[in-house]
């Protein structure tokens, strides 16, 4: 097996176990604190597999309704924003630049609060107006930077820019006008949570995000090449335009529907890609995957911390208080290099 493929392999079967290590972890521990066997067994006697393991109520209950669905979606979330975090990077060969630098996320949060403001009942609710929200922005933004079939890098950076500063001037003039009520339902998504996740939420995430990411897998090489220069790209036979416009929309379909359930979860998508990206190497063939597979496990362990923390903050704040500061570190060790 050549030497990338043994890369490949030993990073993605790491972080594979490490994840169901997490997960199982994060099953387990709670209010009522359930041997990690007890959730391995809970979980494959409701796949119907049987294990043999005698497990007594209510820890099938506990494990399968309300702490493992919640587990699941923090693995779908987390990697689905590495992932378009880090093909995002590439794009823009910009070390800062993350899944919101195209207006999904203040898409998202313009479409929760409208909706929230005026209290409309949709189809799925709030995830579903979500979801419209930062489509349409991602796509508007798309729409803007593209004369003549082309869309430089440059002009979609400032667009996104502009685009994301009007959503948010959108967001905060609503909440000043918004009852009380509504105005605590707001701030508590903008804030990101996993809480009183159900399995239909992982139903409709765990597709998007899991094809979303195969389809950037495959065109992994070809943003290896942007990296280069367009110029070099062309040169070597890739459609570049065909590609940008790929790259963006399966970026924007995948970090949609995980902020359309969760709310805003920043840094996820920041920083698990620069962390790989000094672990594993430059190469997205090998990046993406493992990427994906490390923003599941630090979106879980994050969550599960702050759900046994004295204080149950949400997600989205635990991670910006992770986050942050270690970037920072990263800027001071001159770990952050211009792609």
């Amino acid at each position: 097996m050549p030497t990338g493929r043994l890369r490949v392999a030993a990073w993605t079967s790491t972080l594979a176990v490490l994840l169901v290590v997490v997960c199982v972890v994060g099953a387990a521990m709670g209010t009522i604190d359930i041997p990690p066997r007890l959730v391995v067994a809970s979980v494959l006697n409701a796949l119907g597999v049987s294990t043999g393991v005698s497990v007594p109520y209510p820890y099938p209950f506990v494990v399968t309704t309300l702490r493992m669905p919640r587990v699941a979606l923090g693995a779908v979330v987390g990697a689905g924003l590495a992932s378009a975090g880090t093909v995002m990077q590439g794009f823009f060969r910009n070390p800062m630049a993350d899944p919101a630098i195209i207006g999904v996320s203040s898409g998202a949060a313009a479409g929760a609060v409208i909706v929230i403001a005026a209290g409309v009942a949709l189809p799925l609710g709030l995830p579903f107006a979500a979801f419209c929200g930062a489509l349409i922005a991602a796509f508007g933004v798309y729409a803007i930077a593209t004369e003549n079939g082309r869309t430089p890098v440059a002009t979609l950076l400032l667009a996104g820019v502009a685009v994301q500063t009007f959503l948010g001037a959108v967001v905060s003039f609503l909440l000043v006008r918004t009852d009380d009520h509504s105005l605590r339902e707001a701030i508590i998504w903008l804030m990101g949570s996993l809480r009183n996740t159900m399995w239909n939420e992982v139903a409709i995430a765990l597709p998007v995000v899991l094809v979303g990411i195969v389809i950037l897998l495959a065109y992994a090489r070809d943003l290896n090449v942007l990296l280069l220069s367009e110029e070099d790209a062309h040169a070597l036979g890739i459609e570049v335009e065909r590609t940008k416009r790929v790259l963006l929309a399966v970026s924007a379909l995948v970090t949609a529907a995980c902020v359309a359930f969760v709310g805003i979860i920043g840094f996820v998508g920041l920083v698990v890609p620069h962390v790989m990206r000094l672990l594993v190497g430059p190469d997205h063939r090998i990046l993406l995957p493992t990427s994906a597979l490390a923003g599941g496990v630090f979106l879980v362990a994050v969550d599960t911390a702050t759900r046994l923390g004295a204080t149950s903050l949400p997600v989205g704040v635990a991670t910006a208080f992770v986050g942050a500061p270690f970037f920072l570190y990263l800027l001071r060790k001159r770990e952050v290099h211009e792609l």
